[in-house]
Formats: C-alpha cells, sequence, structure tokens
C-alpha cells in the first residue's frame, strides 16, 4: 500500500483552475447533449426523432443535475455546513453513479460525518467508479473508529486500474505526465484530508484498486 508522500509546492491558484476546468468537462458533455436535443425539436426536418430528442434532454438533464449537486459537496463549500447525512452522501454518490459502468455498494456505519471526511468519502468513491471503466462494483465501508473517521473503498472488477496522475496526486506530488483533470481531484483530495490531520492511501492489485483514509472525527 502506498502512503501519502510530503507535499510538493504547488501553487493555490493553479489548483483553483484546475478544478474550475476539470468541472467544466465534467458539464460541457450533458450540457452539449441538451443543447443538441433542443436542437433537434427545432428542426423540422427531424420531426421523426423528437421522441429521441426529448429522451436525450430528459438523461442529459438528469445527468447534469447529479453532477452539479455532487461537485457542490466533494468540491465546494455546500453554505456553512459542518456535518453531513451520511445518507445524503449516499444519494450523491449513486447519482453520479448513475451514469458510470460501475455499481456503487455503500457500508457508512456512521449517522453523519464532518466535511473533511464526507468530502473523502464523495471524492475517493467518484475516483473508484472511474477506476472501474468497463464496470465492476465500488464497495465504500466507513466506520467511527472512536476520535477518527476510517474508511476503506475497494473497486473490484476487470481492468480494475488506477492513472498514474492520480497515485501521484494522492501522494501529494505535482503533475508530471498525465491528464489535471485526473490528478488535481486526487490533490485536492490530499490536501483537505492533510489539513485536517487525517492520511490517505491508495493500493493497486489485480482487477483491484484499494483507497483507505484515516480523518480525525
Amino acid at each position: 500500500m502506498t502512503e501519502t508522500a510530503t507535499a510538493a509546492p504547488v501553487r493555490p491558484a493553479e489548483i483553483a483552475a484546475y478544478l474550475a476546468a476539470r468541472m467544466c468537462h465534467d458539464f460541457i458533455s450533458p450540457a452539449s447533449a441538451i443543447s443538441s436535443g433542443l436542437d433537434l425539436l427545432d428542426d423540422p426536418s427531424a420531426q421523426d426523432m423528437r421522441e429521441e430528442a426529448m429522451g436525450l434532454i430528459t438523461s442529459s438533464a438528469r445527468k447534469l443535475a447529479d453532477l452539479l449537486s455532487f461537485c457542490r459537496v466533494a468540491f465546494g463549500a455546500s453554505a456553512s455546513a459542518e456535518t453531513f447525512d451520511v445518507r445524503d452522501l449516499e444519494k450523491l454518490s449513486r447519482g453520479v453513479f448513475e451514469h458510470m459502468r460501475a455499481s456503487l455498494e455503500w457500508a457508512v456505519d456512521a449517522p453523519a460525518v464532518n466535511k473533511p471526511a464526507a468530502r473523502a468519502l464523495l471524492n475517493l468513491a467518484q475516483m473508484a467508479g472511474a477506476a472501474l471503466p468497463t464496470g465492476g462494483v465500488a464497495k465504500v465501508r466507513a466506520v467511527d473508529e472512536g476520535g477518527s473517521i476510517a474508511i476503506a473503498i475497494e473497486a473490484a472488477g476487470p481492468r480494475a486500474r488506477l492513472r498514474p496522475e492520480v497515485l501521484a496526486g494522492l501522494q501529494g506530488l505535482p503533475l508530471g505526465e498525465g491528464l489535471h483533470g485526473h490528478w488535481v481531484q486526487a490533490y485536492y483530495t490530499y490536501l483537505f484530508i492533510t489539513d485536517a490531520g487525517g492520511r490517505v492511501f491508495a493500493d493497486v492489485q489485480e482487477e483491484k484498486v484499494v483507497f483507505a483514509a484515516t480523518i480525525p472525527a
């Protein structure tokens, strides 16, 4: 299992820019699909595709709403909330997994968790789903160990893999080669977990990726 390393200095402005770019990348696909569906509805020569257009608009709008709700808590301040109901976090995660090939198993014992633990659950769960590009199961577990929240997430399935830039980000390392969008989520997760006095790990095995974190309760 790989433990976090000492964080390399990365300018806050860079992190903010990469996070903004990451979210825009996630939002642009469903937003563009909605626009394409509306164009079809307005096209007199494509009236036979009206049902398909409405289906495209509906599914894309749902995906966009799910992503926006998820990112508000995973990346944003989410108003002044300092604790989060675990049932709400599960709902947010399931909304994202509705648009992934992987399925989600959620077993978090604590009824509520603090903000760093909430963000860790959401971000690590999403990374676990992304580690299963051809499908599989992401199992999310978390327990209150009396003074700390222990999180363990296992992504198991055929062709399970973790991008090198994601592993680097979780270790607190700057981006080398790879995509900024994948790296910045992992690096951001490393930052808020370590800022809270916690630790985060990742381990890659055959057809399995395991994430783990401990965060003060």
